[in-house]
């Protein structure tokens, strides 16, 4: 039985013996296609104390069943914690009925001979509904003390738990849910040049203002060194035609990557089955109602970037003269002539001499292909 070993790889954390990006057809992602992170963090050194230190994003990013029970514990916590206190401070004094207090004896607070007397109190002084035969007197200044202390305390959280809940329903989150990308990228000729596309649409009428798309590229990467960094990242520019200024997006729009030498990708194998990367896809923009960032993720893996494809037009005019988007046909593709990829030599000439040096290439190529396998048969 062979033993598991571990492997460490440069700007990647600890990981299995097996590749950070598979080879089959059920390839691990970094980003999913929500746009949600798949990294698992493993052996940080107190990791809670870290989430202590920072408790108002923790508080915020705490999922809603769990904030609600923590919202409600910290309220019934802080009453019954001082309603604990104000029964003390009538102990002390000798305000309950079993201490036989004589008939001029006034106590701190008035009507609370018992614990549960002393959390009503508690209660109705942290929420202000008003006092009714229960009362703080003025014969106990340290009751005068208490009573500050506690509005003053349970002011500052109440203050801090309602401030994480408007937080948490501000947050653009929801709003980046109504951005919709492609399901597939796909690859093919647009204005006479390779690109590779995707489609992107805001599926609401409030517009996103200063939209954004860029890209990254995830791949292996060796070092002039020889050093194997995984999950190397490269940028990948996209525009919409040839402008790079913040798109309208206001109708699905199809987001162009030039494939040309100048590019990221000019060394990646986009073709089907071909390829060991992913390309995470990165919005940002404004939202117009509140002026908050948002920010929406996809990834692409190789078997979801289709080689000498294209959309299908989504927008059409209708009778009355609007204009529709049907995201029926928003994930829709139509096969058109494959592009030549950005190695290849541009083809000119007579098409079916063309076609006749292509067939002479592929044939060559197999006869290479199966000389190499025939030595390699050999050399086993």
């Amino acid at each position: 039985m062979t033993s598991s070993t571990k492997v460490f790889y440069s700007q990647t954390t600890q990981t299995e013996s097996r590749p950070l990006m598979g080879t089959g057809l059920r390839r691990r992602r970094v980003m999913t296609k929500d746009g949600r992170s798949n990294v698992r963090m493993e052996h940080i050194a107190d990791k809670r104390f870290l989430y202590l230190k920072d408790l108002w994003t923790t508080f915020i990013d705490m999922q809603w069943r769990y904030k609600l029970i923590l919202f409600s514990a910290t309220f019934a916590g802080t009453w019954f914690a001082f309603g604990v206190v104000w029964y003390l401070v009538a102990v002390a004094h000798g305000d309950l009925l079993e201490f036989e207090p004589p008939a001029n004896h006034t106590p701190c607070v008035m009507q609370v001979h018992t614990l549960t007397g002393a959390f009503l109190f508690s209660l109705e002084s942290q929420t202000t509904i008003g006092y009714g035969f229960r009362y703080i007197s003025e014969e106990c200044p340290l009751a005068i003390v208490l009573l500050i202390t506690q509005l003053v305390l349970t002011t500052i959280m109440e203050i801090f738990i309602t401030g994480t809940f408007l937080a948490k329903i501000a947050r653009p989150k929801k709003r980046a849910e109504t951005i919709r990308f492609s399901q597939n990228a796909v690859v093919a000729q647009h204005d006479g040049k390779t690109c590779l596309m995707i489609r992107v649409a805001n599926m609401r009428k409030s517009l996103l203002i200063g939209c954004q798309v860029t890209g990254k590229l995830l791949q292996t990467h060796l070092t002039k060194e020889g050093e194997s960094v995984h999950l190397n990242q490269l940028n990948v520019d996209f525009q919409v035609d040839t402008s790079s200024d913040s798109p309208f997006l206001i109708l699905p729009l199809t987001f162009y990557h030039v494939l040309d030498e100048g590019s990221p990708l000019r060394d990646v194998a986009l073709r089907p089955g071909e390829g060991d990367f992913e390309l995470v896809v990165i919005l940002s923009g404004t939202v117009e109602s509140t002026s908050a960032t948002c920010q929406v993720r996809t990834s692409y893996l190789p078997e979801e970037i289709l080689w000498g494809y294209e959309f299908t037009p989504a927008i059409s005019l209708s009778a009355s003269g609007k204009y529709v988007a049907d995201f029926s046909l928003f994930d829709r593709v139509v096969e058109v002539p494959a592009p030549r990829g950005p190695r290849e030599p541009p083809r000119f000439g007579d098409p079916e001499k063309v076609k006749l040096e292509e067939s002479l290439r592929e044939a060559a190529e197999r006869e290479r292909e199966g000389a190499g396998l025939s030595v390699r048969i050999s050399n086993v």
